[in-house]
Protein backbone atom coordinates (compact mmCIF):
# COMPACT_ATOMS: atom_id res chain seq x y z
CA UNK A 1 0.00 0.00 0.00
CA UNK A 2 1.42 3.37 -1.18
CA UNK A 3 0.17 6.68 -0.27
CA UNK A 4 -1.70 6.98 -3.28
CA UNK A 5 -3.77 3.76 -2.18
CA UNK A 6 -4.03 5.98 1.42
CA UNK A 7 -5.49 9.19 -0.56
CA UNK A 8 -7.12 7.10 -2.59
CA UNK A 9 -5.49 8.66 -5.64
CA UNK A 10 -5.38 6.48 -9.07
CA UNK A 11 -2.68 4.82 -9.44
CA UNK A 12 -2.18 5.98 -13.62
CA UNK A 13 0.40 8.34 -13.65
CA UNK A 14 0.02 12.22 -14.10
CA UNK A 15 -0.33 13.32 -17.29
CA UNK A 16 2.55 15.02 -18.76
CA UNK A 17 2.33 18.78 -19.93
CA UNK A 18 4.08 19.52 -22.64
CA UNK A 19 6.52 22.63 -22.86
CA UNK A 20 5.26 25.26 -25.41
CA UNK A 21 8.47 25.87 -27.66
CA UNK A 22 8.83 29.88 -27.44
CA UNK A 23 9.42 31.57 -30.84
CA UNK A 24 12.89 32.38 -31.73
CA UNK A 25 13.99 35.31 -30.69
CA UNK A 26 15.20 37.31 -33.42
CA UNK A 27 18.92 38.48 -33.85
CA UNK A 28 19.10 42.23 -33.81
CA UNK A 29 22.48 43.08 -35.36
CA UNK A 30 24.35 46.26 -33.55
CA UNK A 31 24.16 49.22 -36.02
CA UNK A 32 27.31 50.53 -36.78
CA UNK A 33 29.09 53.48 -34.80
CA UNK A 34 27.84 52.42 -31.47
CA UNK A 35 30.26 50.31 -29.15
CA UNK A 36 28.42 47.52 -27.79
CA UNK A 37 28.67 48.28 -24.02
CA UNK A 38 26.49 51.59 -25.05
CA UNK A 39 24.26 49.32 -27.38
CA UNK A 40 23.74 46.79 -24.30
CA UNK A 41 22.68 49.83 -21.67
CA UNK A 42 20.25 50.80 -24.36
CA UNK A 43 19.08 47.86 -26.46
CA UNK A 44 19.47 49.88 -29.19
CA UNK A 45 16.43 52.66 -28.55
CA UNK A 46 17.88 56.06 -30.20
CA UNK A 47 17.86 58.83 -27.76
CA UNK A 48 14.85 61.53 -28.15
CA UNK A 49 17.00 64.42 -29.05
CA UNK A 50 20.53 63.97 -30.78
CA UNK A 51 23.52 65.42 -27.66
CA UNK A 52 25.76 66.64 -31.07
CA UNK A 53 24.94 67.93 -33.96
CA UNK A 54 25.99 65.58 -36.86
CA UNK A 55 26.85 68.19 -39.29
CA UNK A 56 29.01 69.71 -36.81
CA UNK A 57 31.51 66.45 -36.59
CA UNK A 58 31.91 67.21 -40.40
CA UNK A 59 34.33 69.19 -40.74
CA UNK A 60 34.90 71.17 -44.63
CA UNK A 61 37.87 69.59 -46.24
CA UNK A 62 40.56 72.09 -46.27
CA UNK A 63 40.85 73.28 -50.18
CA UNK A 64 44.30 72.73 -51.92
CA UNK A 65 44.78 76.40 -52.42
CA UNK A 66 44.42 77.56 -48.98
CA UNK A 67 48.04 77.67 -46.78
CA UNK A 68 46.86 78.14 -43.13
CA UNK A 69 49.74 79.22 -40.82
CA UNK A 70 50.11 80.50 -37.04
CA UNK A 71 52.18 83.69 -37.02
CA UNK A 72 52.76 85.77 -33.38
CA UNK A 73 51.75 88.90 -34.56
CA UNK A 74 50.87 92.94 -32.20
CA UNK A 75 47.38 93.82 -31.59
CA UNK A 76 45.95 97.06 -29.67
CA UNK A 77 42.64 96.50 -27.33
CA UNK A 78 40.24 99.51 -28.15
CA UNK A 79 39.06 98.97 -24.65
CA UNK A 80 42.26 100.09 -23.25
CA UNK A 81 43.08 104.13 -23.05
CA UNK A 82 46.62 103.89 -22.97
CA UNK A 83 46.63 102.62 -26.54
CA UNK A 84 49.32 99.54 -24.84
CA UNK A 85 50.41 97.11 -27.88
CA UNK A 86 50.66 92.94 -27.10
CA UNK A 87 51.30 89.94 -29.22
CA UNK A 88 49.61 86.65 -29.48
CA UNK A 89 49.16 83.74 -31.66
CA UNK A 90 46.94 84.37 -34.79
CA UNK A 91 45.50 82.25 -37.37
CA UNK A 92 46.70 83.31 -41.02
CA UNK A 93 45.10 82.49 -44.31
CA UNK A 94 47.37 82.68 -47.36
CA UNK A 95 49.72 85.45 -45.45
CA UNK A 96 47.07 87.42 -45.02
CA UNK A 97 47.11 88.11 -41.24
CA UNK A 98 43.00 89.40 -39.92
CA UNK A 99 41.57 92.29 -39.79
CA UNK A 100 39.69 94.69 -37.16
CA UNK A 101 39.48 95.20 -33.40
CA UNK A 102 40.74 92.58 -30.93
CA UNK A 103 37.81 90.07 -30.62
CA UNK A 104 37.87 90.03 -26.52
CA UNK A 105 36.88 94.24 -26.48
CA UNK A 106 33.28 93.71 -27.56
CA UNK A 107 32.88 92.50 -23.63
CA UNK A 108 33.99 95.19 -22.24
CA UNK A 109 31.18 96.79 -21.04
CA UNK A 110 31.25 100.66 -19.07
CA UNK A 111 28.55 102.43 -17.43
CA UNK A 112 27.77 105.92 -18.82
CA UNK A 113 27.92 108.44 -15.81
CA UNK A 114 26.46 111.67 -16.00
CA UNK A 115 28.94 114.66 -15.77
CA UNK A 116 27.43 117.70 -14.56
CA UNK A 117 29.12 121.26 -14.68
CA UNK A 118 29.72 124.05 -11.51
CA UNK A 119 26.79 126.38 -12.32
CA UNK A 120 24.81 122.83 -12.82
CA UNK A 121 25.74 121.84 -9.40
CA UNK A 122 25.22 125.73 -7.74
CA UNK A 123 21.67 125.62 -9.22
CA UNK A 124 20.04 122.07 -9.17
CA UNK A 125 22.49 119.70 -6.87
CA UNK A 126 23.14 121.47 -3.25
CA UNK A 127 22.86 119.43 -0.45
CA UNK A 128 23.53 120.53 2.83
CA UNK A 129 24.52 117.23 3.85
CA UNK A 130 26.77 117.17 0.83
CA UNK A 131 30.21 119.41 -0.29
CA UNK A 132 31.06 119.54 -3.61
CA UNK A 133 34.10 117.94 -3.37
CA UNK A 134 32.44 114.86 -1.41
CA UNK A 135 30.18 114.87 -4.55
CA UNK A 136 33.14 114.86 -7.30
CA UNK A 137 34.71 112.06 -5.72
CA UNK A 138 31.81 109.91 -5.22
CA UNK A 139 31.26 110.53 -9.00
CA UNK A 140 34.73 109.72 -9.82
CA UNK A 141 34.55 106.42 -8.17
CA UNK A 142 31.52 106.11 -9.46
CA UNK A 143 32.93 105.78 -12.66
CA UNK A 144 36.06 104.27 -11.83
CA UNK A 145 34.32 101.15 -10.51
CA UNK A 146 31.36 100.99 -13.30
CA UNK A 147 28.80 101.76 -10.15
CA UNK A 148 29.75 99.11 -7.28
CA UNK A 149 28.90 100.97 -4.66
CA UNK A 150 30.38 98.24 -2.46
CA UNK A 151 34.30 99.24 -3.45
CA UNK A 152 32.89 102.60 -3.84
CA UNK A 153 31.99 102.69 0.00
CA UNK A 154 35.17 100.84 0.55
CA UNK A 155 37.30 103.57 -0.97
CA UNK A 156 35.36 106.83 -0.20
CA UNK A 157 37.11 108.74 2.86
CA UNK A 158 33.92 109.99 4.48
CA UNK A 159 32.07 108.18 7.13
CA UNK A 160 29.07 108.22 4.64
CA UNK A 161 27.15 104.98 4.06
CA UNK A 162 26.37 102.66 1.44
CA UNK A 163 23.03 103.60 1.56
CA UNK A 164 23.87 107.55 1.46
CA UNK A 165 26.12 106.92 -0.96
CA UNK A 166 23.36 105.26 -3.36
CA UNK A 167 21.13 108.23 -3.08
CA UNK A 168 23.68 111.15 -3.44
CA UNK A 169 24.63 109.27 -6.62
CA UNK A 170 21.19 108.35 -8.42
CA UNK A 171 19.48 111.83 -6.54
CA UNK A 172 21.90 114.04 -8.41
CA UNK A 173 21.77 111.63 -11.72
CA UNK A 174 17.67 112.46 -11.74
CA UNK A 175 18.08 115.82 -10.76
CA UNK A 176 20.49 116.30 -13.76
CA UNK A 177 18.17 114.64 -16.24
CA UNK A 178 15.26 116.61 -15.18
CA UNK A 179 17.26 120.17 -15.14
CA UNK A 180 18.53 118.95 -18.87
CA UNK A 181 15.29 118.07 -20.77
CA UNK A 182 12.66 120.24 -21.91
CA UNK A 183 9.74 118.89 -20.71
CA UNK A 184 9.42 116.41 -17.62
CA UNK A 185 7.96 113.92 -19.95
CA UNK A 186 10.62 113.36 -22.06
CA UNK A 187 12.65 111.85 -19.92
CA UNK A 188 9.86 109.71 -17.87
CA UNK A 189 10.41 106.72 -19.14
CA UNK A 190 14.17 106.64 -18.42
CA UNK A 191 15.67 104.10 -16.17
CA UNK A 192 17.23 106.59 -13.67
CA UNK A 193 14.13 108.62 -13.58
CA UNK A 194 11.75 105.42 -13.81
CA UNK A 195 13.32 103.14 -11.30
CA UNK A 196 13.37 105.87 -9.11
CA UNK A 197 9.75 106.91 -8.74
CA UNK A 198 9.42 103.37 -8.34
CA UNK A 199 12.08 103.05 -5.49
CA UNK A 200 10.46 106.46 -4.34
CA UNK A 201 6.92 104.26 -4.09
CA UNK A 202 8.24 101.61 -2.21
CA UNK A 203 9.79 103.75 0.42
CA UNK A 204 6.65 105.63 0.94
CA UNK A 205 4.78 102.23 1.25
CA UNK A 206 7.70 100.56 3.39
CA UNK A 207 7.10 103.55 5.77
CA UNK A 208 3.73 103.72 6.03
CA UNK A 209 4.12 99.64 7.12
CA UNK A 210 6.67 101.09 9.91
CA UNK A 211 4.27 103.63 11.11
CA UNK A 212 1.07 101.19 11.32
CA UNK A 213 3.74 98.53 13.41
CA UNK A 214 5.16 101.54 15.41
CA UNK A 215 1.17 102.94 16.19
CA UNK A 216 0.60 98.87 17.09
CA UNK A 217 3.21 98.37 19.25
CA UNK A 218 1.84 101.48 22.04
CA UNK A 219 -2.12 99.97 21.44
CA UNK A 220 0.01 96.42 23.07
CA UNK A 221 1.68 98.24 25.87
CA UNK A 222 -1.37 100.53 26.75
CA UNK A 223 -3.35 96.72 26.58
CA UNK A 224 -0.43 94.56 28.27
CA UNK A 225 -0.48 96.61 31.36
CA UNK A 226 -3.27 94.40 31.99
CA UNK A 227 -5.70 97.72 33.35
CA UNK A 228 -3.87 98.35 35.89
CA UNK A 229 -4.49 102.14 35.70
CA UNK A 230 -7.69 101.31 35.39
CA UNK A 231 -8.06 99.02 38.27
CA UNK A 232 -6.64 101.77 40.14
CA UNK A 233 -9.20 104.03 38.87
CA UNK A 234 -12.05 101.88 39.71
CA UNK A 235 -11.01 100.63 43.23
CA UNK A 236 -10.42 103.21 46.77
CA UNK A 237 -7.54 105.37 47.04
CA UNK A 238 -4.96 103.68 48.89
CA UNK A 239 -4.19 106.75 50.52
CA UNK A 240 -7.42 105.43 52.41
CA UNK A 241 -6.37 102.22 52.49
CA UNK A 242 -2.94 101.41 53.94
CA UNK A 243 -3.30 97.76 54.12
CA UNK A 244 -3.75 96.72 50.30
CA UNK A 245 -0.25 96.70 49.34
CA UNK A 246 1.11 99.22 46.58
CA UNK A 247 2.68 96.96 44.29
CA UNK A 248 -0.95 95.31 43.04
CA UNK A 249 -2.14 98.95 42.22
CA UNK A 250 0.66 100.81 40.73
CA UNK A 251 1.26 99.88 36.96
CA UNK A 252 4.36 98.63 35.77
CA UNK A 253 5.51 101.60 33.63
CA UNK A 254 8.83 101.10 33.33
CA UNK A 255 8.83 96.86 32.61
CA UNK A 256 6.67 98.06 29.51
CA UNK A 257 8.97 100.50 28.88
CA UNK A 258 11.44 98.45 28.56
CA UNK A 259 9.79 96.08 26.03
CA UNK A 260 8.43 97.97 23.96
CA UNK A 261 11.87 99.36 23.75
CA UNK A 262 13.83 95.94 23.03
CA UNK A 263 11.30 95.30 20.13
CA UNK A 264 11.61 98.33 18.37
CA UNK A 265 15.34 97.23 18.18
CA UNK A 266 14.48 93.58 16.86
CA UNK A 267 12.50 95.20 14.37
CA UNK A 268 11.16 91.68 13.03
CA UNK A 269 9.89 89.55 15.86
CA UNK A 270 6.98 87.11 16.43
CA UNK A 271 3.53 88.43 17.93
CA UNK A 272 3.71 85.15 19.80
CA UNK A 273 6.83 86.82 21.29
CA UNK A 274 5.88 90.00 21.70
CA UNK A 275 2.82 88.66 23.38
CA UNK A 276 4.69 87.06 26.22
CA UNK A 277 6.99 89.66 27.00
CA UNK A 278 4.34 92.23 27.71
CA UNK A 279 2.55 89.52 29.42
CA UNK A 280 5.09 88.78 32.06
CA UNK A 281 6.68 92.70 31.82
CA UNK A 282 2.48 93.22 32.81
CA UNK A 283 2.58 90.50 35.63
CA UNK A 284 5.84 91.61 36.96
CA UNK A 285 4.41 93.86 39.79
CA UNK A 286 1.82 90.99 40.85
CA UNK A 287 2.28 88.28 43.12
CA UNK A 288 3.18 84.56 42.04
CA UNK A 289 0.05 83.50 43.88
CA UNK A 290 -1.72 86.12 41.59
CA UNK A 291 -0.47 84.96 38.53
CA UNK A 292 -1.37 81.35 39.19
CA UNK A 293 -4.16 82.25 40.01
CA UNK A 294 -5.10 84.70 36.59
CA UNK A 295 -3.20 81.36 34.75
CA UNK A 296 -6.18 79.24 36.45
CA UNK A 297 -9.03 81.23 36.26
CA UNK A 298 -8.32 81.28 32.01
CA UNK A 299 -7.80 77.82 32.65
CA UNK A 300 -11.62 77.30 34.11
CA UNK A 301 -12.59 79.58 30.87
CA UNK A 302 -11.31 77.15 28.48
CA UNK A 303 -8.71 79.49 26.81
CA UNK A 304 -5.12 78.44 26.46
CA UNK A 305 -2.18 80.55 27.92
CA UNK A 306 -1.03 80.89 24.63
CA UNK A 307 -3.21 81.35 21.72
CA UNK A 308 -2.72 78.83 19.14
CA UNK A 309 -3.38 81.40 15.92
CA UNK A 310 -1.43 85.04 17.47
CA UNK A 311 -2.88 87.34 15.21
CA UNK A 312 -3.34 90.94 15.90
CA UNK A 313 -6.71 90.54 16.98
CA UNK A 314 -6.55 87.48 19.21
CA UNK A 315 -3.37 89.32 21.23
CA UNK A 316 -5.49 92.00 21.67
CA UNK A 317 -8.73 89.80 23.15
CA UNK A 318 -6.10 87.77 24.69
CA UNK A 319 -4.09 90.88 26.58
CA UNK A 320 -7.92 92.14 27.54
CA UNK A 321 -8.91 89.30 28.55
CA UNK A 322 -6.06 88.82 31.23
CA UNK A 323 -6.42 92.78 32.19
CA UNK A 324 -10.33 92.25 33.22
CA UNK A 325 -9.50 88.92 35.00
CA UNK A 326 -6.95 90.75 36.90
CA UNK A 327 -9.04 93.40 37.74
CA UNK A 328 -11.38 90.93 39.22
CA UNK A 329 -8.82 90.20 41.30
CA UNK A 330 -7.62 93.06 42.45
CA UNK A 331 -11.41 94.32 43.19
CA UNK A 332 -12.01 90.84 45.52
CA UNK A 333 -9.05 92.02 47.27
CA UNK A 334 -10.30 94.73 47.84
CA UNK A 335 -13.53 93.60 49.03
CA UNK A 336 -12.11 91.31 51.58
CA UNK A 337 -9.86 94.43 53.08
CA UNK A 338 -13.33 96.15 53.73
CA UNK A 339 -14.87 93.20 54.81
CA UNK A 340 -12.26 92.56 57.37
CA UNK A 341 -12.12 96.17 58.23
CA UNK A 342 -15.82 96.45 58.41
CA UNK A 343 -16.05 93.40 60.60
CA UNK A 344 -13.04 94.65 63.43
CA UNK A 345 -15.04 97.95 63.29
CA UNK A 346 -18.59 96.05 64.49
CA UNK A 347 -16.32 93.98 67.10
CA UNK A 348 -14.70 97.40 68.61
CA UNK A 349 -17.76 99.01 68.68
CA UNK A 350 -19.85 99.76 71.79
CA UNK A 351 -23.14 98.81 73.10
CA UNK A 352 -24.74 100.96 75.76
CA UNK A 353 -25.94 103.42 73.51
CA UNK A 354 -26.98 102.02 70.05
CA UNK A 355 -25.56 105.45 67.82
CA UNK A 356 -23.93 107.35 70.23
CA UNK A 357 -20.17 107.73 70.33
CA UNK A 358 -18.37 107.23 74.01
CA UNK A 359 -17.18 109.95 75.72
CA UNK A 360 -13.74 110.52 75.57
CA UNK A 361 -13.03 109.89 79.02
CA UNK A 362 -15.20 106.86 79.15
CA UNK A 363 -13.37 105.23 76.94
CA UNK A 364 -10.06 106.02 77.51
CA UNK A 365 -11.06 104.57 81.56
CA UNK A 366 -12.49 101.02 80.01
CA UNK A 367 -9.52 100.97 77.75
CA UNK A 368 -6.92 101.57 80.86
CA UNK A 369 -9.31 98.49 82.88
CA UNK A 370 -8.97 96.37 80.45
CA UNK A 371 -5.54 97.06 79.94
CA UNK A 372 -4.35 96.68 83.65
CA UNK A 373 -7.24 93.84 84.36
CA UNK A 374 -10.20 94.35 87.07
CA UNK A 375 -9.77 96.44 90.09
CA UNK A 376 -9.54 94.35 93.66
CA UNK A 377 -12.10 95.17 96.16
CA UNK A 378 -11.32 96.80 99.05
CA UNK A 379 -10.06 95.04 102.34
CA UNK A 380 -12.62 96.63 104.10
CA UNK A 381 -15.67 94.92 102.16
CA UNK A 382 -13.69 91.51 101.51
CA UNK A 383 -14.12 90.82 105.60
CA UNK A 384 -16.78 90.03 107.13
CA UNK A 385 -18.52 92.02 109.90
CA UNK A 386 -17.75 90.87 113.27
CA UNK A 387 -20.07 89.39 115.56
CA UNK A 388 -20.48 91.50 118.80
CA UNK A 389 -20.29 89.39 122.38
CA UNK A 390 -22.39 90.13 125.50
CA UNK A 391 -20.13 91.63 127.01
CA UNK A 392 -19.55 94.13 124.39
Amino acid sequence: MDAKDILGLPKNALPIQEKKSKPPKESQRKPDGISREVYALTGGLAPLMPAVDVNQLKRKAQSDNEKITWQWLPFTNSARKDSLQLYHWVRVVNGIPPTGDYSFAKYNKSVDVIKYTDEEYEKYLTDPAWTKEETDQLFDLCERFDLRFILVADRFPSSKTLEELKDRYYSVSRAILIARAPSPGDVAAHPLVKVLAQAKKISEARKATKASEESELPVLSDIGSLGADKATADTVNPSTNSQIPSSSITAPVSETASVMASLRMLRVYLRSYALEQMVQAASSSAGLRTIKRVEQTLQDLGVNLKPKVPTKAVCAEHLELRKEILTLLNLQKQLQYKEAEGSSFREGSYTETPGTPPKVGERFGKREQKRKGPVPSSPAQSKRPRKYKASD
